[in-house]
């Protein structure tokens, strides 16, 4: 048996996506699908794979493995250590495929299915070595989501349980052992909750599909990401914690809420049983920690989808846009008066993600500050996104940084840009950053303006040229900035 090769049964979009996972991590990937399409599929999700997943870590993947398509389930699984079966949801064809299989591998293969509602129980029946066969139920998309349900039954030994885990977990997943059968394991089943309840709402008339997916995205489901339902609760109980929540918030599983009537007795076990669990789950923090460690969490998710002007991000970019008319920035260099003094380009709050281990702002961000200072100032000389799409931009030489005192989250700085030099393809930029009076740091850039279709350098548009010979003729005649053109010396 070859450690590291996986058979993948059944190409579609669940079986695509565990093809990725284990190829992205170095394993050989056989695939056998009767579908014609399988390989054009398969190649589709792989592509999608190869662009996002390796931007979730920070250390390199290992090469990529060898991805090959069979004709039979025999010529893919002989000698696989993975097995994955991924067919369509009906028991009998389930089980035609574990008995192919099991005739063609070896006995300490790990034969694992996709199943979304089958017990391993029932996946076994019928098997010639039914503790070969585990539930492993992951969620699309699977290169990129950690969670996979892994389910056995009585006839699973520990030791093939532990294995099984261990293979995932090498495979950057996350494997919740879920030690007791049921239909549907734990995660579809509570999505099949709020399904359920959500096609009453729209059937009733109460909601729009769109509305119900707002509620969740830029509510609960921002909440949930992070810490799950019970610590959410935990933490909406205050410091008298869950039992406190649960005493606030449980009579209303008497009232007609939902659709979803059949609930457990409120009892005092019941409550006692939840509260305890909730204290091993999250005890050791108080509720303000928790609350400091929510909140950290959902910063960097909205700016995450800040970022791609997504769901909550976009909320995000359209307020950023009401606060920054707002502000006392310039929008033309006529609006500016006297040119000779330095330019506002940023004004901004530091963000929670920006700090580092330190405390402070961490030495990327001052150069991201940086930046955006340029892109603004680019923007107020005339090139701005119509000169971009016309072809012509500025691309950054050579960046000088001096780090002179410390930002922290929610530091309100401000960046003054003076231009040192900006004649044909030549710009050259010093920034400087301020918490109220106190300099915090600069940022010296030389820039040079080049065609986007040749690459080279080119010289930039009469309306740039023009807007520089203005800043130029103001400060003609100025001494440099304190640090401008120094280069790294040691402090004294």
């Amino acid at each position: 048996m070859n450690e590291r090769v996986a058979a993948i049964i059944g190409g579609g979009v669940i079986g695509g996506g565990w093809a990725a996972r284990f190829l992205l991590n170095g394993w050989d990937v056989r695939v056998f699908d009767p579908d014609p399409e399988a390989r054009r599929k398969i190649g589709e999700v792989l592509d999608n794979a190869r662009r996002s997943l390796p931007g979730l870590g920070d250390a390199p993947l290992p090469p990529e493995g060898r991805l090959s398509f069979h004709d039979t389930i025999a010529d893919t699984a002989g000698g696989a250590a993975w097995i994955q079966e991924s067919v369509p949801e009906r028991l009998e064809v389930k089980h035609e495929v574990f008995a192919a299989l099991q005739a063609a591998c070896g006995e300490n293969a790990v034969i694992g299915s996709s199943t979304s509602g089958f017990k391993p129980s029932e996946l076994q029946q019928g098997a010639v070595r039914p503790g070969q066969i585990v539930v492993a139920h992951p969620f699309n998309p699977v290169y990129l989501l950690p969670l996979v349900e892994l389910v056995g039954s009585a006839a699973n030994s520990a030791a093939q349980i532990e294995r099984a885990a261990r293979l995932l977990t090498s495979l950057g997943m996350y494997p919740l052992h879920v030690k007791h059968e049921i239909e549907a394991h734990i995660a579809d089943r509570l999505l099949e909750a709020v399904w359920r309840e959500a096609l009453w709402l729209v059937k009733d008339g109460i909601a729009t599909t769109g509305e119900i997916d707002d509620a969740i995205r830029y509510g609960f489901g921002l909440r949930w990401a992070q810490m799950g339902l019970f610590e959410t609760y935990r933490i909406a109980g205050g410091e008298a914690g869950m039992k406190h929540f649960m005493a606030q918030f449980g009579p209303t599983l008497a009232l007609p809420w939902c659709r979803l009537t059949d609930v457990p007795e409120f009892t005092g076990e019941l409550v006692d049983l939840i509260a305890g669990q909730s204290d091993a789950q999250s005890g050791a923090r108080s509720i303000r920690e928790l609350e400091r460690i929510r909140d950290a969490n959902l910063v960097a998710m909205m700016r995450a989808l800040k970022g791609q002007g997504w769901g909550a991000g976009a909320l995000l970019d359209a307020h950023d846009a009401r606060l920054r008319a707002g502000t006392v920035l310039a929008a033309t260099l006529d609006d500016l008066g006297d040119l000779s003094r330095p330019i506002p380009t940023l004004a901004r709050l530091v963000p929670l993600d920006w700090t580092d281990y330190n405390g402070h702002m961490t030495e990327s961000r001052y150069l991201d500050a940086f930046a955006q200072a340029t892109d603004r100032f680019m923007e107020l000389i005339g090139c701005d996104g119509a000169h971009i799409a016309s072809g012509g931009s500025y691309f950054t030489a050579e960046t000088h940084i001096r780090h002179v005192g410390e930002a922290h989250a929610g530091a309100r700085i401000e960046i003054a840009t003076e231009m040192l030099l900006g004649q044909g393809r030549k710009l050259h930029l010093f920034h400087s950053m301020y918490e109220g009076d106190r300099l915090l740091a600069t940022g010296e850039h030389f820039l040079v303006h080049v065609s986007l279709q040749t690459r080279r350098p080119c010289a930039p548009s009469p309306r740039i040229e023009t807007s520089m010979a203005r800043i130029a003729r103001a400060r003609a005649g100025l001494a440099l900035p304190d640090g401008a053109g120094s280069s790294i010396r040691a402090p004294g």
